[in-house]
């Protein structure tokens, strides 16, 4: 089954609603804005693993609003997937030269649009791990790395979702509905990741070696079902597993 968090922006109710349902029947989470200005709302209470926009949007465009994203050091990095009945070779081009990591011309294929995505999260996931492993090898904080620092930022606006209790636009803690046996140094483990730590920083707070900090949270991605940094945190979250 497919995980992420995946925002969707279409002023078509008909297609936002269409591609809602089947993204979220293939496990995906979904939340959707009408409009760019909607959108990029929404990116100030989360930061999503990925966003499929619509180009032709009335006010602010698509292409614009990749635009504004691109220009945050937050969103940089964000894969972004257009959605657009142009299908013209110069529209694509104008669609990867603002920055877009794929581009699906209307009608296409749910099939395709999930395995775009999938295959985007996972080229994101493995990205990030390997700029993981590069801090965590290197001298430098996670500061000097712009995907560490990406990751970071996603890590603190999901645990200010859940702590601030956003009237329902964030992350609702709720009791885990299962139990997770967790060992002490499991746990120590996982309230640092959730404070957004690094493995060289985790190794550093708790005295062991980096590599150790590795198989920990292996073994955390493992009990719980998770990927990512960021699912474990917001699993760990959502479940009253860390605060």
């Amino acid at each position: 089954m497919a995980s992420g968090h995946i925002l969707l922006v279409d002023d078509e109710p008909g297609m936002r609603e269409a591609v809602q349902a089947y993204l979220e029947d293939t496990g995906f989470t979904v939340e959707v804005a009408s409009n760019a200005e909607e959108g990029w709302e929404k990116l100030q209470q989360f930061t999503p693993d990925l966003v499929v926009s619509d180009v032709m949007m009335p006010r602010v465009d698509g292409y614009q609003f990749l635009a504004q994203m691109r220009g945050d050091d937050r969103f940089k990095a964000l894969p972004v997937i257009f959605l657009t009945a142009k299908g013209m070779t110069t529209d694509r081009i104008q669609g990867f030269d603002a920055g877009c990591d794929a581009y699906l011309p209307k009608p296409f294929d749910p099939d395709e649009l999930v395995s775009v995505v999938t295959n985007l999260l996972k080229r994101r996931a493995a990205t990030v791990n390997a700029a993981r492993s590069g801090g965590a090898a290197g001298s430098s904080g996670s500061s000097d790395n712009p995907e560490i620092a990406d990751l970071a930022r996603q890590i603190e606006e999901l645990r200010r979702a859940v702590l601030g209790q956003r009237s329902g636009n964030g992350i609702i803690q709720k009791p885990s509905p299962i139990q997770i046996d967790l060992t002490p140094r499991e746990k120590s483990v996982l309230d640092l990741v959730a404070q957004g730590l690094m493995n060289k920083e985790i190794a550093k707070q708790l005295e062991t070696s980096v590599r150790n900090v590795e198989k920990y949270v292996s073994r955390l991605f493992s009990k719980t079902g998770t990927n990512s940094r960021t699912e474990l945190v917001r699993f760990a979250l959502e479940h009253g597993l860390t605060t």
